[in-house]
């Protein structure tokens, strides 16, 4: 299996659980790998054939822009299945980081997988 993979997609939104962040929007930052056969690609050259990243953050973006929660283990959930369900990906791992959250650290944040780890793929 092969994979397509977004570094660093950056969204606002209101996410937190004190009273404080839920007046403001905070940046997060997003990473995307995303199990795609690249067979079909490689035969057509072709675009209809590919994971069209572009969609994928434009769509993750505006999912991540609109929702208010609280957690980004909540958010990062959301998106793997977001990003499953809606491109037909087999496997997926999401990092959402918060890189305002923490004074003293770049940044912190979580990272899940959801579906079939491909064969071979080191863990993160």
């Amino acid at each position: 299996m092969d994979i397509v993979y977004v570094r660093g997609l950056e969204v606002k939104t209101v996410i937190g659980v004190y009273d404080w962040e839920r007046e403001i929007k905070q940046p997060l930052s997003v990473d995307l790998d995303m199990a795609w056969d690249f067979t079909r690609a490689e035969e057509s050259d072709e675009i209809e054939h590919v994971l069209d990243y572009k969609i994928v953050c434009v769509r993750v973006a505006a999912f991540i822009e609109k929702t208010e929660l609280n957690l980004l283990e909540k958010i990062a959930a959301e998106i793997a299945n977001l990003i499953m369900s809606e491109f037909r990906v087999p496997w997926v791992r999401v990092r959402v980081g918060k890189p305002a959250a923490l004074t003293g650290a770049r940044d912190v944040g979580v990272i899940i997988e959801r579906g079939e780890r491909p064969a071979g793929l080191p863990a993160p």
